[in-house]
């Protein structure tokens, strides 16, 4: 029996059409045989810092594909048909058996707060366009958003892994999972990737105007009913 942070939900399998056409895509995801689990890689939720750490633990026929941007110390290996910010359900298409059997799990963030490190990296990442003069308001109208929900979620919006850790307390969440499933780790990652790009750290209740605020609500309404976040 899981834990009572735990969501579960593993449902559905993505048809051979979609996982074709993604096949040549590129790729980040964990599928690890040595640990027996399935890591959903998320957007703006430590995903990338996870996968570093996770890297020099994953065995040699495990699956771990290559970070865009790459970054030392990430070692990618057997990742043929995977790619960028894989799905639940076409991970489960890609290694049924294994979806079956193994642990699943992702990270979700508070929207609010998500955003808003969505906004500073559009701004200041090289890799994501660099827009210095990006505003919020020009964020929010944009159809790239990160949304994650379609990710660890089935075309009914049910969630399909054993479980959604939460971001605002990531340390404790994977102290937790790694202790179930037998990874070793520290209480704590060594270092969070892609941190930098965010310089305000204000409270993002001080940020955003009540339109704004708004908009964020109606923009992330499924992820906010799924986990119960509140501005």
């Amino acid at each position: 029996m899981l834990a009572d942070w735990t969501r579960f939900g593993k449902a559905g399998l993505l048809d051979q059409t979609i996982r074709n056409r993604h096949k040549r895509a590129r790729a980040m995801a964990i599928v690890s045989h040595r640990y027996k689990f399935i890591f959903v890689k998320t957007r703006k939720t430590a995903g990338t810092s996870i996968e570093l750490y996770l890297s020099s633990l994953c065995g040699a026929r495990d699956r771990l594909t290559p970070l865009v941007p790459a970054e030392p110390g990430h070692h990618a290996r057997n990742h043929d048909g995977m790619f960028n910010h894989m799905s639940a359900r076409a991970l489960a298409a890609l290694e049924p058996d294994c979806w079956r059997r193994y642990f699943t799990f992702c990270v979700e963030r508070n929207p609010w707060d998500k955003m808003l490190s969505w906004h500073a990296m559009k701004r200041r990442s090289p890799d994501h366009g660099a827009r210095a003069n990006l505003t919020l308001d020009d964020c929010l109208a944009a159809h790239d958003r990160p949304l994650n929900h379609p990710l660890y979620c089935d075309g009914a919006g049910a969630i399909m892994v054993d479980a959604v850790l939460r971001y605002e307390a990531l340390d404790a969440e994977l102290t937790r999972v790694f202790a179930q499933i037998g990874v070793p780790f520290p209480g704590a990652l060594p270092a969070r990737a892609k941190s930098h790009w965010r310089t305000d750290r204000r409270p993002y209740r001080e940020v955003y105007t009540s339109a704004q605020a708004a908009r964020v609500g109606a923009l992330f309404a499924r992820e906010i009913e799924l986990h119960g976040y509140e501005f």
